[in-house]
């Protein structure tokens, strides 16, 4: 009996696809709610958005952020985006790909804005997390590091901070930590 139902879910399957294609995969809610974010999207001019693994991957993807005012202005910085089948239920998982000297991103990595933790709500999107990035390189928060050292460079001495960033962004060393350029 029960290879009697596969044949004929077989059978379904090869008539709903008679023109030769591979069965089309259901998408779940969350990649249904992702291709609504994106293209609904209104990136600032300073962003790009590009899809490593085609257009059939659209729970990975990578943003650019060039900056046109601030600190970070005339850098280059490239994020990550992993998102959860589970999406928007569950912040997505954005990681700066560019090793940066910056207050709210470790040198792995991570990036701390709030809208990513504990103020995440399913109301938000991918252009709400965009935004929020773009924020983090025009006003760098000292006062929810991940980096100690940058947030108190900036909060005592900004001029210091200023001439470390563009130490970082042009290749040099902050301390003992090497950066790659990324102007």
């Amino acid at each position: 009996m029960i290879k009697l139902f596969k044949v004929k879910e077989k059978q379904r399957e090869l008539a709903e696809n008679a023109n030769g294609k591979p069965p089309v995969k259901k998408q779940s809610a969350g990649e249904l709610r992702l291709h609504r974010d994106i293209s609904e999207l209104n990136l600032p001019k300073t962003c790009n958005i590009a899809f490593p693994n085609g257009k059939d991957d659209l729970m990975n993807f990578e943003v650019t952020i060039r900056p046109d005012e601030g600190y970070y202005t005339g850098g280059t910085f490239s994020f990550s985006f992993q998102i959860s089948p589970i999406y928007p239920h569950e912040a997505p998982k954005v990681k700066c790909k560019t090793k940066v000297y910056h207050p709210n991103i470790d040198l792995e990595g991570n990036v701390c804005l709030n809208i990513l933790r504990e103020d995440w709500k399913p109301v938000l999107s991918i252009n709400t997390i965009i935004y929020g990035l773009v924020h983090l390189f025009t006003e760098p928060n000292h006062e929810d590091p991940l980096n100690h050292d940058a947030a108190a460079v900036l909060r005592d001495n900004p001029k210091l901070f200023e001439n470390n960033v563009r130490r970082a962004m042009s290749g040099g060393y902050v301390g003992q930590t090497s950066f790659a350029r990324c102007l």
